[in-house]
């Protein structure tokens, strides 16, 4: 079983739980591997810490600039990891409160630079759920940056005032390796970039998107004269409304695919070897979950692994040739997902229906 949150409702070990309770009633002599997994957004810290790991709650600035609680793990005493939904997710936001023109990354910055202050040599930020289109400028003010218009004068926070930027001053010396995991490939700007991808979900109109875009288009333009015209369509650089750009250039990040890192961290491929018959899912499976999410990136080892692989979800969409089940679109609890998980077993190994 190596499924994703259901985001919203149940972290991936919840689910993990719940899909072998139900795969042990169709099956009850197997032994089951439990891998619950995460690309980087939701979850993350739930499929990657032991329950024993340390964790800790650091005040910093929320995504409207009032202050909120980051969830900061440690993998050991030097590697800290954190979801920067957590800082800046819009699930932190009510719905009328969703606004990409002024919401900020800022805290992101700080939790970096908290991390390392802490002890941390390396910093593994995921990247997801977040309410904010500004290119990681305001991860930038939270680790010392000044973002400057014509005039030199400072910037005021969020995606909006990006297009009258002018120039950055740079912020403070980062001793630490920032590794930020990208569960799309999206660039930072484009037609298919932060912001006509993600603009629109995080509360943007027509006239907020052109303005979005045209900030992140200077962004750009100012990274490019600092040395990295790269940022501008590497992919994932737009992940979380461009974050993946900001924290690239503000704290030299590794930008990397989240799901094969934490693939790789959990040891998915030697679990995969012993396996007979694979379970993965999230809550909303379609054909964007086989590029760069977790759950497709299972589905593909699975498949070239030749292993029986099958998809729990609440909703299914435009998959042919996929062994999947589905809650037709309801949000489903504990008691649906290992309903799920037995009809899915019971299929794939021809037995009769429960």
């Amino acid at each position: 079983m190596a499924p994703c949150a259901f985001k919203g409702t149940l972290g991936p070990r919840e689910v993990t739980e719940a899909l072998s309770a139900g795969i042990r009633r169709a099956l009850p002599e197997a032994a089951l591997l439990q891998c619950p997994v995460s690309d980087g957004g939701d979850g993350l810290l739930e499929a990657v810490l032991p329950p024993e790991a340390l964790r800790e709650r650091v005040q910093v600035t929320g995504p409207l600039g009032m202050p909120v609680a980051g969830d900061l793990g440690w993998l050991d005493h030097e590697t800290a990891i954190f979801e920067s939904a957590t800082a800046c997710g819009i699930a932190l936001l009510r719905p009328n409160e969703l606004d990409p023109l002024r919401t900020t990354t800022r805290g992101v910055g700080e939790l970096i630079w908290e991390a390392v202050e802490r002890g941390a040599t390396t910093v593994v930020v995921g990247l997801g759920g977040s309410a904010t289109v500004d290119g990681g400028a305001g991860a930038g003010r939270g680790l010392g940056w000044t973002l400057l218009d014509g005039h030199g004068e400072p910037l005021e926070e969020g995606g909006g005032p990006l297009a009258q930027l002018a120039d950055v001053n740079r912020g403070w010396a980062l001793d630490a390796q920032v590794i930020a995991l990208h569960d799309v490939s999206t660039p930072l700007i484009g037609s298919d970039g932060a912001a006509p991808v993600f603009g629109p979900q995080k509360g943007a109109g027509p006239a907020a998107l052109r303005l979005l875009e045209r900030g992140l288009e200077r962004l750009a333009e100012v990274m490019a004269r600092h040395g990295r015209p790269e940022l501008a369509t590497l992919p994932g650089s737009g992940a979380a409304g461009g974050l993946g750009a900001g924290l690239a250039f503000f704290a030299k990040a590794q930008l990397t695919p989240g799901a094969e890192w934490l693939l790789s961290r959990v040891g998915f491929d030697a679990a995969l070897a012993r396996a007979d018959f694979v379970v993965t899912g999230e809550g909303s499976f379609d054909r964007t979950s086989l590029v760069g999410k977790a759950s497709g990136e299972v589905m593909r080892r699975a498949q070239a692994a030749r292993k029986k692989v099958a998809v729990v979800a609440g909703t299914v969409a435009g998959l042919i040739g996929v062994h999947a089940v589905d809650g037709e679109g309801k949000v489903l609890d504990v008691a649906g997902i290992a309903a799920l998980g037995e009809r899915v077993t019971r299929e794939a190994f021809g037995l009769p229906p429960a």
